[in-house]
C-alpha cells in the first residue's frame, strides 16, 4: 500500500483540451455508424446534457459506443501533437506535484495516447501511473478497480474530472471528487451534483486539492 495523498486526474477534458478535435473526429465517422452528427450550433448544448442524454440524443446504443470509442480512440492517435494542454494546467499540476502528492490519471482514452501527450509536454515525470479503463458498466467499477490494481491508499484519494459523470461515479465508489468547468459539461450542471469542490481555471486546482484533504 502507498503511503501518500493521490489525486487522480481524467484526462480528456480535463488535462487535456481534446472536445473540438473529439467532436470533429466523431461527426467524420457518425454516417458509418447511423449516428447524428453534432451540429455547429449544438455544441454548447452538448456542454448541458449527461451522457445519458446525450446518447440518446444521437442514436447512440451501447453497443455502438463502444465500437465508436475503440474507433475515436485509433483515429485520435493520429492527432496527439494537436492536442492543447489548458492553458495553465502544467503550473498546477507541478505545484501538486511539489506539495507532496502522488498523480495517476484515469482515462476511456488509450494508455498510449495519453504516455504520448505526456511526453510531448514534458510531463511524464509528473504520473505515477495511467489507468486505462471502459467504464460502460459504470465508471465507479473502475475506479475500484484502479484503486485496488495501484494499490492506492483507501480514503487517501482525490478524483479530478469534467463531467457529470465523474462526480456520479466518484460518489459510488466512496472518494471526494473536484469538478473541473473547463471541460464538457459546464459549471451548472456540474455544481447541481454538489462535488466536493469546483475549479473554474486551473490555477485553483491547487488550493481545490488542499481543501479536500484538509476537510476529511
Amino acid at each position: 500500500m502507498k503511503d501518500k495523498d493521490y489525486i487522480v486526474f481524467d484526462f480528456d477534458g480535463t488535462i487535456a483540451d481534446t472536445l473540438e478535435l473529439g467532436l470533429a473526429v466523431y461527426n467524420r465517422i457518425a454516417p458509418e455508424y447511423d449516428c447524428k452528427p453534432v451540429r455547429d450550433g449544438e455544441r454548447e448544448l452538448f456542454r448541458t446534457k449527461k451522457p445519458q442524454e446525450l446518447l440518446r440524443t444521437y442514436g447512440i446504443s451501447k453497443l455502438k459506443l463502444l465500437t465508436l470509442t475503440l474507433r475515436i480512440r485509433k483515429e485520435m492517435s493520429r492527432h496527439i501533437p494537436e492536442m492543447k494542454l489548458y492553458d495553465n494546467m502544467g503550473k498546477a499540476l507541478r505545484e501538486i506535484r511539489a506539495a507532496g502528492y502522488g498523480m495517476g490519471i484515469l482515462t476511456s482514452n488509450s494508455v498510449e495516447n495519453v504516455r504520448k501527450f505526456l511526453e510531448i509536454n514534458n510531463m511524464t515525470a509528473l504520473f505515477d501511473f495511467i489507468y486505462s479503463g471502459r467504464s460502460f458498466l459504470g465508471k465507479d467499477r473502475v475506479i475500484r478497480k484502479m484503486i485496488i490494481r495501484e494499490q492506492l491508499p483507501a480514503g487517501r484519494i482525490v478524483y479530478v474530472g469534467d463531467e457529470t459523470r465523474d462526480i456520479e461515479a466518484s460518489r459510488a465508489a466512496g472518494i471526494p471528487v473536484i469538478a473541473v468547468s473547463w471541460g464538457l459539461n459546464r459549471r451548472e450542471l456540474l455544481a447541481s451534483l454538489s462535488p466536493d469542490q469546483i475549479a473554474d481555471i486551473p490555477q485553483e486546482l491547487p488550493a481545490s486539492v488542499s481543501r479536500v484533504f484538509n476537510a476529511e
